[in-house]
């Protein structure tokens, strides 16, 4: 099982990526806190599975997990990537395919520092467990779809640029 762990290099800490899928690991994570942290709390969806799901998208690893208690966007560092550690909390714009998302700093205690924005937390609790799976890969399907344009007809250079795309 591939970890991320934190090396210390001229005074500067930097976490090193996942060389496989991080899915499984989040997930066990995910069911750890459920159980020792979660499940009396008022708002606990005690039928919602945990689910991950992660995919390398421009050399980091974007995922979507579903607790019993939300449903968050997570990134961290895909294989041979580096990432200096943050201030817990810290925020950062990442434009996806879908649009602009604003992700918090957060940890989990063997993933160390990842990425994490909250997309409905606590969960609508008439949501079943099977709409929750099929909801966690329609959201990462979403993250990488192109925006669509209704009745634009050709590219728009200008937003193009604009957002840092570059032309192929």
């Amino acid at each position: 099982m591939a970890q991320s762990h934190l090396s210390e290099l001229d005074d500067v800490q930097e976490f090193i990526g996942f060389a496989t899928n991080p899915a499984p690991l989040l997930v066990a994570q995910y069911e750890r806190i459920a159980r020792e942290e979660m499940q009396g709390l008022p708002f606990y969806h005690a039928t919602m599975p945990i689910v991950a799901e992660c995919v390398l998208f421009e050399g980091q690893w974007l995922g979507c997990v579903l607790t019993p208690w939300m449903l968050s966007l997570v990134v961290l560092p895909g294989p041979d990537q580096l990432w200096p550690v943050r201030s817990s909390s810290d925020r950062l714009a990442l434009q996806l395919p879908c649009g602009n998302l604003t992700f918090m700093v957060g940890e989990l205690p063997e993933t160390g520092q990842l990425l994490s924005c909250s997309l409905m937390s606590p969960l609508d609790p008439h949501l079943g467990a099977e709409q929750g799976r099929a909801l966690v890969s329609s959201t990462l399907k979403m993250l990488l779809s192109l925006p669509v344009q209704q009745g634009a007809s050709g590219v728009d250079l200008g937003r193009r640029r604009l957002f840092g795309v570059r032309g192929r």
